[in-house]
């Protein structure tokens, strides 16, 4: 996974224009990210990834904020014996601002030059949880004379977390909320969903909550809408499904599909279900709202306010 997220950061991305200032004398968070470095002299918020490049130079220091799970994985990567594309690889324990990572250094190539790479993965801290930081950095040897091994390191010493700006990630998802009917902004994940719930996460007493995201692709065809929405209940976050009602319906003027199901929520207690998919040119936004089923009725009413105020950006 290491060599992919590598290649998901350095090969993927399409060109956009370059945006911000070109110093900064303060940590600085590109927007919707839990972390934030002071980049180097020369360097600017990159619009076409999360982080900072010299486009001049070929510059690149790219950001990944990833959730707390995908750190064991990374880990023995970096500590893997054959670092795939990377030559001299070395490895050390770097401290930095907010707390320790591991540094793996080591020289690539790169349409037939040579690449000097640092990539710097650390664990979140008790305030800023479930966090799992990846930073790396490409510098070609034409340009270590301007960002050498110790400009790079007093840049990565300068990490810092902060907690998750719900916000900031909220104006980054590809819909928007006009009401939430109550509901609360839990967590926002960067591959486009949002989860929302009543804020008391910390209850013994269960509550209800929605899931809302955008997915790409979807049936082809109109017929295979049905079928499709009942393979993709599946995935929902609830065991035993005992589907209840089906149909076709418009939602908010396009064409859509609802699902009605009851099951059993972590805990094994009883929850009711249901799932809207809104169908759109190239993909569909994806609805669920579950809930205690003894509070079914009440929080129906609010996922549908919260269903019909989502427009898509």
């Amino acid at each position: 996974m290491f060599h992919r997220v590598f290649v998901y950061l350095f090969v993927g991305w399409t060109g956009l224009a370059v945006v911000g200032p070109a110093a900064y004398s303060d940590p600085f968070f590109p927007p919707g990210l839990r972390i934030g470095l002071e980049p180097p002299a020369g360097m600017k918020l990159s619009a076409r990834f999360p982080g900072f490049e010299d486009t001049e130079h070929s510059v690149v220091m790219a950001i990944l904020d990833l959730p707390g799970s995908a750190y064991r994985e990374l880990e023995v990567a970096a500590f893997s014996k054959t670092q795939r594309d990377l030559q001299d690889a070395k490895r050390e324990i770097f401290p930095f601002e907010t707390s320790i990572g591991i540094l793996v250094t080591g020289i690539g190539q790169k349409n037939g030059i040579n690449v000097h790479r640092w990539s710097l993965l650390a664990m979140g801290t008790s305030s800023v949880p479930n966090l799992t930081m990846l930073i790396n950095v490409e510098v070609p040897e034409s340009a270590l004379s301007i960002y050498s091994d110790a400009v790079i390191r007093k840049a990565l010493a300068s990490v810092t977390f902060r907690p998750a700006p719900i916000q900031e990630q909220l104006s980054l998802m590809p819909f928007k909320f006009r009401d939430l009917a109550g509901f609360e902004v839990m967590q926002v994940s960067p591959t486009g969903s949002v989860i929302l719930a009543e804020g008391k996460l910390d209850s013994d007493e269960p509550q209800p909550f929605m899931i809302v995201s955008v997915e790409r692709k979807g049936p082809a065809e109109a017929a295979d809408r049905a079928l499709f929405a009942r393979d993709l209940l599946a995935s929902a976050p609830v065991r035993d499904l005992t589907l209840q009602s089906a149909e076709s319906m418009r939602i908010n003027s396009s064409p859509g599909h609802e699902i009605r199901a009851q099951g059993k929520g972590p805990r094994g207690d009883t929850v009711s279900l249901v799932q809207w998919l809104r169908f759109g040119p190239g993909g569909f936004l994806r609805i669920i709202g579950v809930s205690p089923a003894d509070k079914w009725d009440q929080a129906f009413g609010r996922f549908r306010t919260v269903r019909d105020g989502i427009d898509m950006r």
